[in-house]
């Protein structure tokens, strides 16, 4: 079982089917949102009502500088939540959320619900928390990345986190399947997709790993 399955099931509670129990067809339509690649679901100063899973397509966190700069905090697909911190009573929104796929479904739980829900069962209510702290260490690590370290080794770090979380071992490799563009490489490790491009390339040609569309083959852990 990956990482990623594993946060889906913490002791044995299935986050998924809990957070989003609409998947019948009957439910869709009046259940789930939808928006078109580009459209922003919350603004920052806007209050903190619900937590939303991702039913379809991937949604991006994101944030400004002081320069007026796009700063990716994550990139999130199918079954992951976000807007988690209205749980720990965050009553306005920090960041930015915006649909980046077309069509981006969107599963809604108002956090009345939410809250009920982790009362009335407290495995579900620790596994909610133990990914929040999860979510909250993997974005500590990668702004340490982006502030100590240079494009090449963030992207090896980031390779190596997607091994980490969903990584196969088979035989001295290890596939990464994964629903990354470089363009979203690019933006998650602070560079331009030309760069991810060249340095995807470049560890290619040294033997370190292989790719496709949708999944890394990492040949030498140990060089990356």
């Amino acid at each position: 079982m990956s990482m990623k399955e594993n946060i889906w099931c913490l002791e044995d509670v299935n986050l998924y089917h809990i957070l989003c129990p609409h998947k019948l067809k009957e439910f869709e339509k009046d259940h789930f949102q939808n928006y078109k690649s580009g459209d922003f679901i919350y603004f920052p100063g806007d209050t903190s009502k619900n937590v939303f899973m991702i039913s379809k397509g991937k949604v991006k966190i994101v944030s400004y500088n002081e320069n007026g700069d796009e700063v990716v905090k994550a990139i999130l697909g199918k079954g992951e939540i976000f807007g988690e911190k209205a749980i720990l009573g965050s009553d306005q929104r920090a960041d930015y959320a915006m649909a980046c796929t077309e069509p981006t479904l969107l599963c809604p739980m108002d956090l009345p619900s939410m809250q009920e829900l982790m009362r009335n069962n407290e495995k579900f209510g620790l596994s909610i928390y133990k990914l929040i702290g999860w979510r909250i260490k993997k974005m500590e690590r990668r702004f340490e990345s982006l502030l100590f370290h240079d494009v090449r080794t963030r992207l090896c770090d980031f390779i190596k986190e997607l091994a980490e979380e969903n990584g196969v071992e088979n035989g001295e490799s290890i596939a990464v399947t994964h629903f990354y563009t470089q363009k979203d490489f690019a933006d998650l490790i602070g560079t331009k997709r030309e760069t991810v491009t060249r340095l995807f390339n470049e560890l290619k040609q040294e033997g370190t790993i292989d790719y496709s569309r949708k999944e890394i083959q990492i040949l030498c852990l140990d060089k990356l």
